[in-house]
């Protein structure tokens, strides 16, 4: 059932509240941003698109088929020198084998065509991204424990942010993209590297285990929007969270920085059934984003 059935099924009297809901609990997934910022500052396609693509291109030559493969022997001893995001690709390799091998041709085609190969950090993003497009659905079906370390690191990524910028911070919640997450990444590999581990193994785990769930009720978003009054958030911060309002006067970046790492702290303090649909939800969204 995709998401609009789910939410078509729900009393039309709460569809608002709903809605704002799901606007809620996916402004966090739209702060992957973070580590999808070659789709939005990019000019060039991404790995998923030049894999659906593939088809129409014309069969390289000899010439054309040793340059890429000389490409892409570079690509990975590059990514080699970043153990952390070479963590991230043994493990896609290991158990996606063939999106692994659609993801860094891609780079070797692109790479063999133009000479030179990418930064490390906008693979890291094109490759987070192509995963998404092709199995981030499956994260969804995941064990609890799995899919809430999806959050667990978007809420580690917004606590350092936090300390380097609360613009970047304030971007990173609402989804926003800027070449200086680029130079946030590389000062971050780790971290950053973490946070695709954990969409990876959810996505591995949701494929495994395909755990069912109900799709998030009237009462999941009235204890959301409950549970956040009770942490001190103000309606005006409230209605930004949920509704997207900006305030006049605005939210000064600092408290809206806070207000997000509350949003996700809160999130993780509900009840098992509660976040775990709510999460659910928010990864489902994310696939489809």
């Amino acid at each position: 059932m995709s998401i609009l059935d789910r939410l078509r099924a729900i009393s039309i009297d709460h569809v608002r509240l709903v809605l704002l809901g799901a606007a809620a609990v996916s402004l966090l997934v739209l702060g992957g941003s973070l580590i999808d910022l070659a789709s939005h500052t990019d000019q060039q396609p991404s790995s998923a698109s030049a894999a659906a693509h593939a088809s129409i291109d014309p069969a390289p030559s000899s010439a054309g088929i040793a340059a890429r493969a000389e490409m892409r022997q570079k690509i990975e001893t590059e990514l080699a020198q970043s153990p952390e995001y070479m963590h991230f690709f043994d493990r896609l390799k290991l158990v996606f084998p063939a999106e692994y091998d659609t993801i860094i041709d891609s780079f070797a085609k692109r790479a063999a065509a133009n000479g030179e190969t990418e930064d490390i950090d906008a693979m890291m993003s094109e490759a987070v991204r192509a995963l998404r497009l092709s199995h981030g659905v499956l994260a969804a079906k995941a064990n609890g424990s799995v899919l809430q370390q999806i959050f667990s690191m978007q809420l580690a990524i917004m606590q350092a942010l936090s300390t380097t910028n609360q613009q970047l911070c304030v971007d990173f919640l609402y989804g926003g993209a800027s070449q200086d997450f680029y130079h946030f990444s590389s000062q971050n590999r780790p971290l950053v590297a973490n946070m695709a581990l954990a969409g990876l193994e959810a996505i591995n785990d949701g494929r495994t285990n395909r755990v069912e769930r109900s799709a998030p009720n009237e009462s999941d978003f009235q204890l959301l929007e409950k549970s956040l009054r009770d942490q001190g958030l103000s309606n005006a911060e409230i209605e930004a969270l949920l509704d997207g309002k900006t305030s006049d006067p605005p939210i000064p970046e600092a408290r809206m920085c806070q207000v997000g790492q509350i949003y996700l702290q809160t999130l993780a303090s509900l009840p098992d059934e509660t976040r775990y649909r709510l999460y659910g939800l928010a990864v489902e969204l994310m696939a489809r984003s």
